[in-house]
């Protein structure tokens, strides 16, 4: 009798510690559940108090701060808030325990703590000179996002909407020079400031202050990601002051497509494996490896995300009549967008890439096919979500100069940094801009080309990169120094943009459009249009008589109907803009001239029949 009363008493108490900690736990996760709501407001709370300012300062005429520049000075006073006005909340195992693995640490350890399972989970490598620091602040460890969020879920609104957003006139006529920008120049600027970052690692080890390893190909990777361009700020007041339009299309197409080079030409530094026990030298076989690695990334991210906008093209256009049904059209039309960086990531490849070509296209093709209400809602969509996204990281990389645990600041990195971006910028910017003149019927002018080197700001991209990986000492003082270097060229280089541009003495102008940019538009206005879209001459007018059956086969009904409307209202105008032409034509008109006036007037949209026509060269914004 005594035993069993002993043993309902040890039941009992075992009984009453489950429910205790069963109670603890509850307890626990309801504070976690009240601290990411906490977090996640912070974040609401910094978004609108951005937005207020931004329309005080469009109010006002503020021209020497943009909007991410704001960001980032909010974010900076709430991690100042967080880091130094909220107590330790949390304590850990100074001393920890010590075992040895054969393998790789497991992503999912169990643990058996007096008889109960449980399970933690691998969130990376810490330094043994960090052991004592591991941050006691549950809210600041909890405000330190991971990487990936913001490769999955903010960049791709931003990326697309640099594409789908594009100025394909201008983008277009310069097509040549910013594809030499932006992979020439990339690549230019990469392999200067890696190299000379090499020699100041150098200069760091002969004064003694490098405490750990740093070598060539980090330095190279520092290269890659800090040659990310992102002049938002110049650009937002080009816009504002209508700056030339061929300028506003030099800087911003490098900018788009060189964020989508140096994220493949990181990745093709990082896959460089030399033979042999020294991982870190040069070997000619890695290297060519490397660039095989680069140009297969790049070649199939373009291919990916061009196929993905034929494909919703082709569903909007072809297949369905979704442009009945507006909502279920933008739905479509948003998640074959996003899912655009998914594939390609989940393929192996680049969706930074994929959804900028893929941006490009939707809106070269697919936007002629969408009924009037989902073009208007897709471009509000995106753009809402690229406003918020990228203030979004503004404002992070405010609070994470704060929050952030690992950072390395080193005097000599950073002023050597500082240096070698602008070395890297101007070799970049001076000597292409003279070859391209070599071949350019208008050049590119000394003042426009000062402006292009003076924008060379770094944002999204950059921290992006910086932050994906920071497990080493080489890639922490990487991800520091990146950040003074965007808070620094956003702050100083974005505020001086307005009197930059009045000292150069630049202004809106006109220039001829390129050859390449002529071939385009020829090709695609008589093939490609017509397949993917109702707009564009019917294919059987453009394809030799033998494809006949092929043309009206692929050649929309409505294709029709648009080429005898326009007919009609072009007879009716053909005898008043004749005599003017003439006489145009007659005073020295060369025929570039004649075909931009041509280009012109076709710049507008169309409504016939319920169908809204869109020719190539138009701007949607």
């Amino acid at each position: 009798m005594a035993v069993w009363i002993l043993l309902s008493s040890v039941s009992g108490l075992k009984a009453e510690d489950d429910g205790m900690e069963e109670l603890a736990t509850e307890k626990e996760a309801e504070e976690s559940h009240r601290q990411d709501s906490v977090n996640l407001l912070t974040f609401i709370l910094l978004l609108t108090l951005t937005i207020l300012t931004i329309w005080l300062f469009k109010h006002r005429r503020v021209r020497f701060l943009h909007e991410t520049g704001l960001a980032m000075i909010y974010g900076l006073l709430v991690g100042v808030i967080l880091r130094y006005g909220i107590p330790a909340t949390s304590y850990h195992n100074k001393t920890p325990p010590s075992c040895s693995l054969k393998e790789g640490p497991a992503s999912t350890l169990l643990l058996n703590v007096s008889g109960k399972f449980f399970e933690y989970t691998l969130k990376g490598e810490i330094n043994s000179r960090e052991i004592h620091n591991v941050e006691q602040n549950d809210m600041l460890r909890k405000v330190t996002f991971d990487p990936e969020v913001f490769f999955n879920i903010l960049l791709p609104p931003i990326i697309f909407h640099a594409g789908y957003s594009l100025k394909k006139r201008h983008f277009f006529r310069n097509l040549g020079s910013i594809i030499t920008y932006a992979f020439l120049g990339t690549a230019i600027s990469c392999f200067v400031i890696g190299n000379l970052m090499y020699g100041v690692v150098k200069l760091m080890q002969v004064v003694g202050q490098l405490t750990d390893k740093f070598y060539y190909t980090d330095c190279l990777f520092f290269g890659a990601i800090i040659s990310a361009t992102d002049p938002v700020t110049v650009l937002a007041i080009f816009n504002e002051l209508h700056a030339d339009g061929d300028l506003y299309a030099l800087l911003f197409g490098e900018s788009v497509m060189n964020d989508a080079v140096a994220i493949v030409l990181s990745s093709s530094i990082v896959a460089y494996q030399p033979s042999g026990t020294n991982t870190h030298m040069f070997d000619a076989s890695a290297f060519f490896k490397s660039v095989g690695v680069f140009l297969g990334i790049f070649s199939g991210s373009f291919l990916m995300g061009a196929a993905t906008g034929v494909v919703t093209a082709l569903i909007s256009f072809s297949f369905t009549k979704l442009h009945c049904f507006p909502l279920l059209e933008t739905a479509l039309f948003f998640l074959m967008s996003w899912s655009t960086f998914l594939l390609a990531e989940a393929c192996g490849f680049t969706g930074v890439v994929a959804v900028l070509f893929c941006g490009i296209t939707q809106a070269h093709y697919t936007y002629n096919n969408l009924s009037e209400e989902s073009t208007k809602r897709t471009k509000q969509l995106f753009e809402v979500l690229h406003f918020l996204a990228e203030n979004f990281i503004f404002s992070y990389m405010g609070l994470a100069l704060f929050t952030f645990q690992n950072h390395i600041f080193s005097p000599i990195f950073i002023l050597g940094a500082f240096i070698a971006i602008f070395i890297g910028r101007a070799l970049n910017i001076y000597p292409l801009s003279f070859l391209l003149n070599l071949g350019r019927r208008h050049k590119i002018k000394g003042n426009f080309q000062h402006m292009m080197m003076f924008a060379g700001l770094r944002g999204a991209m950059a921290f992006a990169l910086a932050i994906r990986d920071t497990a080493t000492y080489a890639r922490q003082m990487m991800f520091t120094t990146t950040l003074l270097i965007v808070f620094f060229t956003v702050w100083v280089f974005g505020g001086g943009t307005t009197p930059m541009l009045s000292w150069l003495h630049i202004s809106k102008t006109k220039q001829e459009s390129a050859w390449l940019f002529r071939l385009w538009y020829t090709f695609d206005h008589n093939y490609l249009k017509p397949i993917l879209t109702h707009s564009g001459p019917p294919l059987t007018s453009t394809l030799p008589s033998y494809c006949g059956p092929l043309a009206s086969c692929l050649t929309s009904p409505r294709a029709y109907e648009v080429s005898v409307w326009l007919h009609k209202h072009k007879n009716t105008a053909c005898s008043n803009k004749t005599n003017s032409r003439l006489i145009h034509d007659q005073s020295g008109s060369t025929s570039e001239e004649a075909l931009e006036r041509e280009l012109d007037s076709r710049e507008q949209e169309l409504l016939s029949r319920g169908t809204r026509l869109v020719f190539p060269i138009e701007d949607h914004v």
